[in-house]
């Protein structure tokens, strides 16, 4: 163990070169990725895409699915509601309206006037033939 200030001793030439010689920096070239690197990693990126993107598109038409049924059931309500008042014998779309908290109820599923619901058909129904927008 050498000290500080210590001189190395000599008889054994390469411990004297190796304490001489400066220190080399200790730098690894790294080689760039090969082509078919590359493609693996693209393939597995695809292949994830592949598995998620079918369960984002499930879910989000499960939340379509539900907010119809539910707009049905603010509908139905509404219509209840306009039944239960004193002379009411039947429902229009205008007395059910003053019930509702907003002022166009539509399908979530659907697109523009197309789906916005008949207020006064009984029961509700949705605008656009999806399966599973009804009522339970």
């Amino acid at each position: 163990m050498l000290h500080k200030g210590a001189v190395p001793h000599q008889s054994n030439p390469s411990t004297a070169a190796f304490l001489a010689a400066p220190p080399q920096k200790n730098v690894m070239k790294r080689a760039p990725f090969t082509l078919v690197e590359i493609m693996i990693v693209v393939a597995i990126i695809g292949l994830l895409a592949a598995i998620a993107i079918p369960s984002f598109l499930n879910a989000r038409n499960t939340s379509r699915k539900n907010a119809c049924i539910n707009n049905l059931r603010q509908i139905d309500s509404a219509q209840q509601q306009v039944l239960l008042a004193p002379g009411s014998e039947s429902v229009t779309a205008a007395q059910v309206q003053a019930y509702l908290k907003q002022t166009a109820l539509f399908c979530p599923a659907g697109t523009g006037a197309m789906a916005l619901y008949d207020l006064a058909a009984i029961p509700p129904v949705c605008p656009i033939t999806v399966a599973g927008h009804v009522l339970p």
